[in-house]
């Protein structure tokens, strides 16, 4: 592991706590360190308050940053004196602390201190840097992980066993280092945790936990801990993943996003003996709020696997229960044998998470039993961290879910205009989204972890087959699909109609969306309150003149949702049409086309633009905000119905 410290951009940051920035970020750079939210850092200064008077400061990161992106307001200013006193105690709840700590800081609205403030307090020196560092955690985590510790790094750091984070923790260290010579030690390793590192200079803190990371990434290589993984090639079958995804929603009482990873090293260790080296517990329990104890593991029968799953975790439960109460106990993730894993999350955000926790365990695990076997703390020490409020709350800290969370979307003709607009709400609201355009642009529009772009021919099945692939890869399955995609060819009356223009609008305009019906409808019957929507025109109950390729076009699509809602019903499959007139924030409303349809009513642009009774213009978004509730729950017992959404037609009317 090499230092990313760089004392030429150093120099720009002045102050301790510019710096306990910097070197925090050179931390949260790498993910091997530490992972979403994971470990903590704090700095020793003084700030002057109201009275004149200089207080000593202890700045330790705030609950929910993460290092790699923490700012200064990140960072919780908290009295010295307060800390240290608090050490002092016998005995003090979590509840207590975290109300003291908040207590003693000098900005009430800046976040909650670490529950590791009064251990970082306690720690006498000015940069103090705590890592849940892949490697060292590693080594503590297999059958003599202690010893293997004591061999690597003989007496120069001070090996702390297992105990709960937060105050029982600090006082165990407080207790531990009374009267110890702090200068001898180069760093602090908690079983089990993590490694402490500190110093007065925050380069030397930093510099100190890469040169221990180090020296373990070396020991694990010369012991023959070193993965050897094949180039993978598994074929999943989509709709299995979709039933999975589907099973699992309805364990969790609502839509999730499963993400499948197929990497070579999720594969290769799903080819292992799983059954015993995947459930025995995380890597640090930190990670148990995120993933649970162990993962589902899915076979054959993945309905039967699933149940048993909840079964154990149940008897888990009631094996370890105080005053608690039971969890959603549906698994977080799940290994498939011989396939690769999968990422249970509320978003995919959260997925996300899960996936790249998992992929530095599997590592981990796989470099444990060459070690002489891979040891994770007792399910009952998980358990404590699982069920621990000062943990849980920092799930529930995000509030209510959005309309769409866990639900999947795929928006066609996305790259512009309507379909760029219901792209963007759908997400906006909580949906995983996947945006179809031919236009390549939209890969570069959108690429997210929730919101993805994918080129594709809609009159092409093999395109379509592909983007529904990535699509249920990526987040499971399906459950919106907005057929939105069309064209408005040049206007023509019929006997000057060119064959080229009357099958290009038919194509495009028609049988791309039976197109993208077809391949999308098995996935659609395993989706959470599924629904297509199609997006057609007024010119399905209102043509216009010179407008034949484009209205009997749209007459066919609005046909073909009639027909899909039929078919689609008894599957729980909602089909509806809504029909948008005059839009003309859109690719299809060029200047010339605007110019055109004016001249053959006979009025101007303006004219044209509020030609309806209410006389005001459609937008995007508006079409958008239909859309919407057509997804949702204003359109729950609705299916084969149209809406106009064009300020009143009197031509409809």
């Amino acid at each position: 592991m090499k230092s990313l410290y760089d004392d030429k951009e150093a120099k720009n940051y002045k102050t301790d706590l510019d710096l306990r920035v910097y070197t925090s970020r050179l931390l949260g750079r790498d993910a091997s360190l530490v992972l979403h939210g994971g470990g903590n850092t704090s700095v020793k200064s003084t700030a002057t308050n109201l009275f004149g008077e200089v207080e000593e400061i202890l700045y330790v990161k705030g609950s929910g940053w993460d290092l790699a992106t923490i700012e200064a307001e990140g960072f919780a200013p908290v009295k010295m004196d307060m800390l240290l006193k608090m050490a002092e105690l016998k005995v003090l709840s979590d509840t207590d602390m975290v109300k003291y700590q908040r207590l003693a800081m000098i900005n009430p609205s800046a976040p909650n201190p670490s529950v590791e403030a009064i251990l970082h307090a306690i720690i006498p020196f000015k940069f103090v840097d705590h890592t849940h560092t892949d490697a060292v955690v590693t080594i503590t985590n297999t059958d003599g992980g202690e010893d293997k510790i004591k061999e690597l790094y003989g007496d120069k750091v001070l090996v702390i066993p297992y105990i709960m984070p937060g105050f029982v923790l600090a006082k165990l260290v407080y207790d531990m280092t009374v009267g110890i010579d702090w200068s001898k030690l180069e760093g602090m390793i908690l079983m089990n945790h993590g490694l402490f590192t500190f110093s007065d200079d925050a380069k030397k803190s930093y510099e100190k936990t890469i040169e221990l990371v180090d020296r373990a990434e070396k020991y694990l290589e010369a012991k023959g801990a070193v993965l050897n993984v094949e180039k993978a090639e598994v074929n999943i079958e989509l709709l299995t993943l979709a039933k999975i995804r589907k099973e699992v929603s309805t364990l969790k009482g609502n839509a999730i996003i499963s993400i499948l990873n197929d990497s070579d090293l999720a594969v290769h260790f799903s080819k292992q003996n799983i059954e015993k080296i995947a459930v025995q517990g995380p890597l640090t329990p930190d990670h148990v709020i995120r993933t649970k104890r162990v993962p589902a593991i899915l076979g054959d029968d993945f309905t039967a696997d699933l149940a048993n799953f909840v079964k154990e975790y149940k008897e888990y439960f009631e094996a370890n229960k105080r005053d608690e109460t039971l969890l959603n106990p549906a698994p977080n993730f799940a290994i498939l044998k011989g396939g690769g894993t999968l990422s249970f999350g509320a978003n995919a955000k959260e997925a996300n998470i899960i996936k790249d926790i998992n992929e530095h365990t599997y590592e981990a695990i796989l470099k444990a039993q060459m070690l002489g076997g891979y040891k994770a703390l007792s399910a009952s020490n998980i358990f404590e961290v699982e069920y621990w409020s000062l943990e849980q709350a920092k799930l529930k800290g995000g509030g209510k879910l959005p309309e769409f969370s866990g639900k999947v979307a795929v928006v066609t003709g996305a790259a512009s205009g309507i379909g760029l607009a219901i792209a963007k709400m759908l997400n906006a609201r909580g949906a995983a989204v996947v945006a179809l355009d031919i236009n390549p642009d939209v890969e570069m529009m959108f690429n997210k972890a929730d919101f993805i772009g994918v080129k594709c021919d809609l009159t092409s099945s093999e395109d379509i087959q592909k983007a529904v692939a990535k699509t249920v890869k990526s987040f499971g399955g399906i459950d919106i699909v907005v057929s939105n995609a069309g064209i408005f060819t040049p206007s023509e009356n019929l006997e000057s109609l060119s064959d080229e223009n009357w099958q290009r609008s038919m194509n495009i305009n028609l049988t791309s969306h039976q197109k993208l019906i077809k391949y999308t409808a098995p996935f659609l019957k395993l989706g959470v309150d599924a629904t297509i929507i199609m997006v057609a025109s007024k010119n399905f109950p209102a043509p216009g003149k010179g407008a034949a390729a484009y209205s009997v076009a749209k007459a066919g699509q609005t046909q073909l949702g009639r027909i899909a809602a039929l078919e689609l019903g008894e599957f729980g499959v909602r089909v509806n049409t809504l029909h948008p007139h005059a839009v003309f924030d859109t690719a299809i409303w060029s200047d010339e086309v605007l110019a055109s349809r004016a001249k053959a009513y006979n009025m101007s642009v303006e004219e044209y633009k509020t030609n309806n009774v209410l006389k005001t213009e459609i937008k995007s978004n508006d079409v958008a905000e239909l859309v919407c509730a057509m997804a949702g729950a204003p359109f729950a017992k609705t299916t084969g119905s149209q809406v106009a959404i064009d300020g009143g037609s009197d031509r409809i009317i």
